[in-house]
Parts: structure tokens; sequence; C-alpha cells
């Protein structure tokens, strides 16, 4: 009987694992979730980018197209196997200013917070190029 179990558990391990990882390849097509706001002096876009750190983070500013990729890692936990491997690790997205967009990639930044999101904020003129990326602090 107790190979039976086993055999049962050892079935359910692989299914919930191919489940999770099928989840994870989903998420990593779909684009990030986002939010992009507008003041006089500026754009603001809000990505969700849970898990990730400063240095896993490349946003690129081009022709009015902010574009996000990100690698985030999982962590390993002593005494716990994987289960379920449900989180994209390579996420990304893009967000499309408006047409009429008069912006500059000077003075352009990003912030990671600590409740997983970034914020870029690119201050309006015109051009394009790379954007830093720093982390909050704690």
């Amino acid at each position: 009987m107790d190979g039976l179990v086993e055999s049962g558990r050892s079935a359910l391990r692989n299914a919930l694992e191919r489940v999770g990882r099928g989840w994870g390849r989903v998420q990593e097509r779909r684009p990030l979730s986002h939010d992009l706001l507008e003041s006089d002096d500026a754009y603001l876009v809000v990505f969700d980018a849970p898990g990730v750190r400063g240095e896993d983070v490349d946003v690129t500013f081009l022709d009015r197209t902010v574009e996000v990729s990100l690698e985030r890692f999982r962590d390993f936990y002593d005494g716990y196997d994987l289960v379920f491997p449900g989180r994209g690790v390579s996420l990304s997205g893009s967000v499309d200013l408006p047409r009429d967009a008069n912006v500059t990639p000077e003075g352009a930044n990003a912030t990671l917070t600590r409740n997983g999101t970034l914020h870029v904020e690119i201050p309006k003129r015109g051009g394009s190029s790379d954007v830093d990326v720093v982390e909050e602090d704690d």
C-alpha cells in the first residue's frame, strides 16, 4: 500500500511541476502590467516588477517607447522542495507614450520600489537613450 501512495504522490508532484512550468511560460509571454501617468513636466510609467533586484532590470527609451525587461531568480529554501514552479523568470513589457509626447531621455530615471513596482519617469522634451535603474533603500 505504501508503494501505491508513494506512486500517487510522485505522479501528483510531476503533474504540479508541469502545470507550474506551463503557467510560468504563460507569464513570460504576457507583457508586464503597467500604468501610464502624465504631469505637466513628465510621464510616469509604473510597471509591476515583483521579485527582482535593480541589477536584473533593463530599461530602454527609444522613439517614445519605454521597454523593460526583468530577470528574476527563484530563491532556494533549506528543507523545502519546489513543487509548483509557477512564476515566470524572464518578464518584459513596453509602453508607447502618446504620439504628441515631446520627451527627452536626459534626466529620465527608473526606481525599483520595495513593494515590487518599477517607476520610470521621462521628462517632457525629446530624444532616445538607456535609462539607469536605482533600487529604493530599505
